[in-house]
């Protein structure tokens, strides 16, 4: 890995901020439809909208900001987006207080949030690329994927104590305090930007907004790697609402044996991301890419299995911590494949576009997902998830493609 060891206190300070960032998001996880129940007493049909628009709508805000920020230095814009979110979710405490909260309003946040939230990945994508050394891209992923699923252990508890202490309203609070604290974390990096690829003042055109798109769909190794984390992510996030009602319902489960079910497993996490380099290191990219893709794949159908009591509770932990783990491994690989794979000057466009685009299919197969299961039942939906699932693997690269000639960010230099 050469360099990998020590990349240096500018991933450092990267990595605080993300860590803030992602508590802040775990700690405020689930505040919003609850805000809507207890504040403004709304029924189903609006907390599935609070749930879902966010995500959905967002995503396609933040559609003509990829090329946007492509052609624009990208630590300014990580400290802007977060910002962004930072003063987004600071209108509602503020609205709480005056007594002015509307539904609407909590309509709206989301959306900005999750614009801002594509935004930002896409600028930080670019931006590793750049001030990384090809060799540390692996170290970087694998460091923010354990950061990750920390404060998915950390967040969730934490968060539910300071609800039922503080109140909803507290948390979004908290989150919007996070994102300030990752603007200074980005902006501690420090260190000089290469200038973007072209002139800022050239005026965009409606052919750029498509051009991430072209990049991943003409790339024979990217393509389906698209399609198979679009149906992977959307097709595991469709369950989940169904498990619920699955667990918390005909099965009696307790909110917090619920939520250890989901939480204890999060250690795989932390496992998987360590593992990622000496993996890679051990066997090559490619080959952990397509088999923890394929592993991960497996997991989901043992939920149709689900029953009551401590062997139910086993189960869900079983499936969930194998899934994670997987997960955790895959992630990091696939991130740094995809950078290695996209010119210094496409990243933004295209990070913006894979982001639209798996959020979007989330959105659209929660929602069948949704009918599925008042229709079949849940058990019957989720089975039927599996079952799909299983058939993903056959949508990873297969065949080592060849190396992009991009030899400017490989040897940009990693100073603070």
């Amino acid at each position: 890995m050469g360099g990998g060891q020590r990349p240096g206190p500018r991933l450092g300070w990267l990595r605080g901020a993300y860590a803030c960032s992602e508590l802040g998001t775990w700690l405020a996880f689930g505040a919003f439809p609850l805000i809507a129940v207890r504040v403004l007493h709304a029924g189903p049909a609006g907390v599935a909208a609070i749930s879902c628009a966010g995500a959905a709508v967002g995503a396609a805000v933040a559609v003509p900001l990829g090329p946007w920020v492509e052609f624009r230095r990208k630590r300014p814009v990580m400290i802007a987006m977060d910002l962004v979110r930072a003063l987004a979710l600071l209108t509602v405490p503020a609205a709480y207080a005056l007594g002015v909260l509307t539904f609407v309003q909590l309509l709206l946040v989301p959306v900005v949030v999750a614009a801002a939230d594509i935004t930002f990945r896409a600028a930080s994508g670019a931006y590793l690329k750049t001030v990384l050394p090809t060799g540390e891209l692996l170290v970087a992923n694998a460091r923010f994927e354990s950061t990750s699923w920390l404060a998915t252990i950390i967040g969730p508890p934490l968060g539910g104590a300071a609800t039922g202490l503080l109140g909803p309203v507290a948390t979004v609070a908290a989150d919007a305090v996070s994102y300030l604290l990752s603007a200074l974390g980005v902006r501690a990096t420090g260190g000089t930007e290469p200038p973007p690829a072209r002139r800022v003042s050239r005026r965009p055109r409606a052919a750029d907004l498509l051009d991430g798109w072209r990049y991943v769909l003409g790339d024979a190794a990217l393509r389906p790697l698209l399609v198979n984390t679009a149906l992977f992510n959307g097709l595991v996030m469709a369950t989940e609402p169904l498990l619920a009602v699955l667990m918390l319902g005909r099965l009696g489960f307790t909110p917090w044996q619920y939520g250890l079910t989901f939480a204890a497993p999060s250690v795989g996490g932390l496992l998987g991301a360590r593992l990622a380099r000496p993996l890679v290191g051990r066997f090559g990219q490619r080959r952990v890419l397509v088999t923890a893709g394929a592993l991960r794949a497996l997991w989901p159908v043992g939920l149709v299995l689900l029953g009551p009591g401590a062997a139910g509770l086993l189960l869900v932990a079983g499936v969930e911590f194998g899934l994670i783990f997987c997960c955790a491994v895959f992630n990091p690989v696939h991130a740094t494949y995809r950078l290695q794979r996209t010119p210094a000057d496409r990243v933004a466009r295209t990070l913006s576009a894979w982001a639209v685009t798996t959020k979007a299919s989330t959105a659209l197969l929660t929602a069948a997902w949704g009918v599925l299961g008042a229709l079949l039942g849940p058990r019957t939906a989720i089975g039927l998830a599996g079952v799909l699932l299983l058939a993903t693997p056959l949508l990873l690269p297969r065949r080592s493609a060849p190396p992009l000639p991009d030899p400017g960010p490989a040897a940009a230099p990693a100073r603070a």
